[in-house]
């Protein structure tokens, strides 16, 4: 993708914002701007609560708040977003960059389970059983847990949880 590329150059594209077309344009490096009474007026992307860049939108009087990459996403991935199905990952993990290079269309399972941090194993699904002296792995399918086995060696029970995930996926 070109505007993907000329993102990491720092070269700057700008696109409509879908359901804002001739009002707002988003670029592929996070910056957003009204077209608004034909004065090109760069917008301010002030935080959330959660550290993510938001910006308001206005339509037919309504205003209505969106997070910055999901806008980016929007105009240049194609997103729609879909409740939790398909979300917008930040690749780096840095949450203020917005640049279209970072972002990604992940599933929210993918996303949840691309970074796992703490626990006792550095894989999503796996833990050590202190009690029996082996890995144990398990997944949560529509709620429930499924238990998949326990292992003398962690990367079987990588390897078991993703044979599993790989089952349920679309």
């Amino acid at each position: 993708m070109i505007a993907k590329t000329l993102s990491r150059l720092g070269i700057e594209v700008w696109k409509d914002i879908p359901e804002y077309e001739g009002l707002y344009q988003v670029s592929n490096l996070g910056n957003v701007r009204s077209l608004k009474y034909n004065k090109v007026k760069l917008m301010k992307t002030p935080l959330d609560n959660y550290g993510r860049a938001v910006t308001s939108l206005r339509l037919n009087n309504k205003t209505k708040t969106y997070r910055t990459y999901i806008l980016v996403a929007k105009a240049f991935l194609k997103h729609k977003p879909c409740g939790m199905n398909i979300v917008v990952d930040h690749i780096n993990n840095n949450f203020l960059n917005n640049k279209l290079y970072n972002l990604q269309l992940i599933t929210q399972r993918e996303n949840a389970s691309k970074d796992k941090k703490g626990g006792t194993s550095k894989y999503t699904g796996v833990s050590w059983h202190k009690t029996r002296g082996k890995w144990i792995s398990n997944i949560r399918i529509d709620g429930k847990i499924k238990y998949l086995g326990y292992f003398t060696d962690e990367l079987e029970a990588a390897q078991a949880y993703q044979n599993e995930l790989n089952k349920i996926k679309l």
